[in-house]
């Protein structure tokens, strides 16, 4: 097998990256080629993304990649999940709305007037988020606004038909949309019908290692000429990550820890219990028919949005240098539920964290890093909880814990969690999503073959890794 290079785009809540992988036979590596913030912007109607700004940054970044790599082989996108565009013709009808976004919580009782909690679990194995795509397309449709679209694309299937003009859903970031039979893997069309959604709003199903073929000559002019297609890969960025956790020992749990944690398991089939529901896991689809069984946790998310509120009286502070003073914080902290819908909303989180805390009568931290001392804790008994759920639930054993994503650089959190869940953490890599999306595209390409533990076995000599012992 030959070696080769391709592009993954991987676009995070608050974050892009366009990267370079190098892949064959004894090599796999990473190359940085252009990184930007991604920000959702509030306007007089809700929370949007700047979607034409992000798509402009990826064309710019994969213009430098091809720059640098003249002989590319291939493309893929991979994104957050559940967000998407409303089309007509072809053409994009407005800034798609983000998932924090209020606009949902209304369609949630409509959905529930419709099928009960517990049925549509029982169909789409999803667990309960206002803003599964399922409640916005409702939230659409009541408003009036969804007559207007002959389709709609989920956003990482929206940059693959901008580059290439074919207007398809990737299965496991479809699975995110709460329409997708957990059973089947297709669209669920009797609960399409029941939700008086219009089938021939919903695109052709594929699976991840497709080849949709070259770019547009739009897309080919703004790079300067290329031979590379588009591959799809999991084009949920969870997805791509969870390809890329460098397990040796099956008996594994993973949490995915970047803007949201996702905290579970990888199973051969769903789990659909009364006791999985009430306890929201959620069965996503995975690389290779696996499901992905977990729990999303609200993540880093909490510490950003502390940063990011202490930042407007002009300190300098940094989130790097606020876990380091945490580390050394010797008041005892108090505990929170991390996953309170009241935190999911961007805007002063310092405050809503107090007020929290003090409505339960629990002491409120007294400084910053006491505040980040507590929100880590925190998410580390969050990750606990829900790894000793998963495994009860699920009946699976588990000896071990991958942390990969940008939380893994956090030393602290990585500790907290083996001390929180009595288990070595191996954290890293750092760049998980993007390691999974380029593994998926040179397995399309015939530079790596094998089953999906086969290319996991790549990934541990290539990508070191940090094991922490509870203490």
């Amino acid at each position: 097998m030959n070696a080769g290079v391709v592009a993954a785009v991987d676009l995070g809540a608050t974050s892009g990256r366009v990267q370079l992988g190098y892949v064959g036979q004894g090599t796999l590596r990473l190359t940085d080629v252009a990184r930007f913030p991604n920000l959702p912007v509030r306007t007089a109607d809700g929370l949007h993304w700047s979607i034409l700004e992000l798509y402009r940054r990826v064309v710019d970044g994969l213009a430098a990649a091809v720059r640098q790599e003249p002989g590319l082989a291939s493309i893929g996108v991979d994104s957050w999940g559940v967000d998407y565009a409303l089309m007509r013709d072809g053409r994009i009808l407005g800034s798609p709305y983000a998932y924090r976004d209020e606009r949902s919580a209304p369609a949630v009782e409509v959905v529930h007037e419709i099928m009960s909690p517990a049925e549509l679990y029982s169909r789409n194995g999803l667990q309960h988020l206002p803003f599964n795509t399922l409640f916005q397309l409702t939230a659409d449709r009541t408003a009036g606004t969804l007559e207007l679209a002959d389709s709609f694309l989920l956003l990482p299937d929206l940059f693959a038909y901008w580059l290439t003009g074919h207007s398809l859903a990737e299965r496991t970031n479809a699975s995110t949309t709460g329409l997708l039979g957990v059973e089947t893997a297709e669209w669920d069309r009797a609960l399409i019908e029941r939700l008086h959604l219009r089938r021939e709003l919903f695109p052709q199903l594929v699976d991840p290692g497709t080849p949709l073929g070259g770019l547009t000559g739009e897309v080919l002019r703004d790079l300067g000429g290329t031979e590379a297609v588009v591959t799809t890969v999991c084009s949920h960025d969870t997805a791509s990550a969870v390809v890329a956790i460098p397990a040796l020992d099956p008996d594994f749990a993973y949490i995915s820890c970047g803007t949201w944690s996702l905290v579970g398991v990888e199973l051969e089939h769903p789990v659909l219990s009364e006791a999985s529901r009430l306890a929201r896991f959620t069965n996503e689809g995975g690389f290779d028919g696996r499901v992905r069984y977990l729990h999303n946790v609200m993540g880093l998310w909490l510490l950003n949005e502390c940063v990011r509120e202490w930042k407007k009286d002009g300190s300098t502070v940094s989130a790097s240098e606020l876990v380091e003073q945490a580390a050394v914080v010797s008041e005892a902290v108090p505990i929170f539920d991390v996953d309170d819908e009241v935190f999911l909303a961007p805007g002063n989180m310092p405050a809503r964290i107090s007020a929290w805390l003090a409505a339960r009568d629990l002491p409120v931290p007294s400084s910053r890093p006491a505040m980040v001392s507590a929100i880590l804790r925190s998410l580390a008994e969050a990750y606990a909880r829900t790894i000793r759920s998963a495994a009860e639930l699920s009946g699976r054993t588990v000896s071990v814990v991958h942390l990969v994503g940008g939380g893994a650089q956090n030393g602290l959190l990585c500790q907290l969690t083996a001390n929180a869940v009595g288990l070595p953490v191996v954290a890293g890599p750092v760049e998980a999503t993007s390691i999974g999306n380029v593994l998926v595209q040179a397995r399309a390409l015939g530079y790596v073959s094998g089953d999906l533990d086969t290319l996991r076995a790549l990934i541990a000599p290539a990508f070191p890794t940090i094991r922490y012992e509870p203490r």
